[in-house]
């Protein structure tokens, strides 16, 4: 239970604290205890057997739920103001227990081009291997989505706002909106924004989804996904995309490791934006920098959706280096400060480089045509002072002029 009676409700940061939790509900313990258990007693076998019928609410094998589990679910649904959620191993695996949960062979799923490395492919195998009908699009052009969504029925939009790696900014109210109009759901993955910059349930979205691994986490040491949404479709993707198909369970120790990483979101999340926008402000004046593309700059293509649906801008930041690979690779390698490592959220400032790296999956072309071009860097920018990401920035760029 939760101390907080639900006609009362409390401040975002207090939530992240303390929802979900009562200390008197665990001899006092002030932490949610770990309960590192994979299997759970019934009283006699008329117990057990209603357990399993879902006569009555019970915890009855870890792959799922477990109860560590349980307040860091209520914790989120509260978060992204959903009526639940359902916590999973990993960013990917919160995707494909959604997918193979809610559709089938043949349903068509309208998908913005840009995504997630992993992501991309993961459509590219429910298409060539599964049967699914996926068309790629870019809805920053509501032109492009009307057109797809006018040549036949479909049964999702699936779309990351800010979008990786160039920070597209879609516009949820108007994607999900359109999505209804035709029968069909719309799924935002969150996981750049955060709900505490963006609560795309909100504006109209119908399930969001998160790498908890990144912000939610906070600090590199765990992997995690997280997806949220309606009683009724939460309750299909732990039964069926979490127990039955992936049985990718997140681990009692990591949902622990989020609870505490959520205590802090608050403020790590207006470090990183106050830093991320000092340092793309600085970017966005070097002669060595051709575009930096981040939301919070008022010539960023995006900026005012993105100043009307988000709170703030978040901590990534993209940018094209005046000239090709070797110079972008040249940047990379003389920071020094910042590393040269993929995943996002940490308390480091990461740098990658995306044609690369993280979204070597795309064919070469695609890349091309999308803009992830080999002189295209991102960055995650950390929690150190920021004075220092900035200077750690302008000697790398020294060298290259």
């Amino acid at each position: 239970m939760s101390k907080t009676p639900p006609s009362n409700r409390p401040g975002f940061a207090t939530r992240a604290i303390h929802e979900g939790y009562d200390p008197k509900d665990e001899k006092g313990a002030l932490v949610p205890p770990v309960f590192m258990t994979s299997t759970y007693a019934f009283d006699t076998v008329e117990d057990g057997g209603a357990a399993f019928r879902g006569e009555r609410n019970a915890y009855i094998y870890g792959r799922t739920k477990n109860p560590t589990q349980t307040v860091l679910e209520s914790r989120l649904a509260s978060l992204e103001g959903a009526e639940a959620a359902v916590a999973t191993a990993s960013g990917m695996s919160a995707i494909s227990a959604t997918f193979f949960s809610l559709f089938q062979q043949g349903d068509r799923i309208l998908v913005h081009s840009r995504l997630y490395g992993n992501s991309f492919a993961f459509f590219g195998h429910l298409r060539d291997r599964f049967g699914f009908d996926i068309r790629l699009i870019d809805m920053t052009e509501p032109g492009e989505l009307e057109a797809a969504a006018a040549e036949g029925a479909f049964k999702a939009v699936y779309f990351e706002t800010p979008a990786n790696p160039m920070l597209d900014i879609v516009d949820i109210e108007a994607v999900s909106a359109l999505a209804h109009r035709h029968g069909a759901i719309s799924i935002v993955d969150n996981t750049f924004a955060t709900p505490y910059l963006q609560r795309p349930l909100e504006q109209g979205a119908d399930l969001v989804l998160h790498s908890a691994t990144k912000y939610l986490g906070g600090h590199g040491d765990l992997i995690a996904g997280i997806v949220a949404g309606s009683e009724a479709h939460v309750k299909q993707i732990r039964q069926i995309g979490l127990r039955v198909m992936t049985g990718a369970t997140m681990a009692p120790l990591t949902a622990h490791l989020i609870l505490r990483g959520l205590k802090t979101l608050e403020l790590r999340m207006e470090r990183h934006s106050s830093s991320a926008l000092t340092l793309a402000e600085r970017l966005s004046r070097h002669p060595a920098i051709a575009q930096v593309i981040y939301p919070g700059l008022a010539g960023t293509k995006g900026h005012a959706i993105a100043s009307r649906q988000m709170s703030g801008y978040g901590g990534l930041i993209g940018f094209y280096v005046d000239g090709d690979y070797d110079r972008a690779a040249k940047l990379c390698n003389r920071l020094q400060l910042s590393t040269i490592a993929v995943s996002l959220g940490d308390a480091e400032t990461l740098v990658q480089h995306p044609a690369s790296m993280t979204h070597s999956t795309y064919p070469k072309e695609e890349r091309e045509k999308l803009g992830l071009a080999d002189n295209l860097i991102r960055v995650s920018v950390g929690l150190e002072t920021a004075e220092d990401i900035v200077a750690d920035f302008d000697a790398a760029l020294a060298g290259l002029r």
